[in-house]
């Protein structure tokens, strides 16, 4: 009796990892429509899906810039790791990702710095935002916003 459970826990284990991602296997336009939704769940995938194309899913910058206001942390946390994915083409959200260095949620903060960072010379008017980052209370944020100004002004980081 204990092998039939052990191996129906291990079936339903095996067909619960599985399932693809909601985002997997979408185009740039799919992609873009689920971070349109009214369902923030959708979104944050819709931006995580994003993330995995690169600079292929730059037509998508707008609303990954909408999204950086959600009201939703993970929403906006990978509408960030999305616009760093697409790197300099995203230049446009420079201004909205210097912003989102002030989220309340670290994650975000932190994420909105690797992102310009991602963007090298075309975030430089981040410079003075990236700077106050080093008095951030979060050790990780300080980190990646160290990391950030040294890829903005186009210095190799020590590895």
């Amino acid at each position: 009796m204990a092998r039939v459970v052990a191996t129906l826990i291990l079936i339903l284990i095996v067909a619960g990892c599985s399932r693809k991602p909601p985002y997997e296997g979408k185009s740039v336009a799919e992609l873009e429509r689920m971070l349109r939704s009214s369902d923030a769940t959708a979104q944050a995938q819709g931006a995580l899906g994003l993330s995995q194309h690169g600079a292929e899913a730059k037509d998508a910058v707008p609303a990954l810039i909408e999204a950086l206001k959600s009201e939703h942390t993970l929403v906006r946390q990978h509408a960030a790791l999305a616009l760093g994915k697409i790197g300099p083409e995203a230049r446009d959200a420079a201004p909205a990702l210097t912003a989102a260095l002030s989220d309340s949620e670290w994650t975000v903060r932190r994420q909105a710095a690797v992102a310009l960072g991602e963007l090298g010379s075309e975030a430089s008017s981040a410079v003075p935002a990236l700077e106050r980052l080093a008095k951030d209370p979060d050790r990780l944020v300080r980190q990646a916003g160290q990391e950030a100004l040294a890829k903005v002004r186009g210095i190799t980081p020590k590895k």
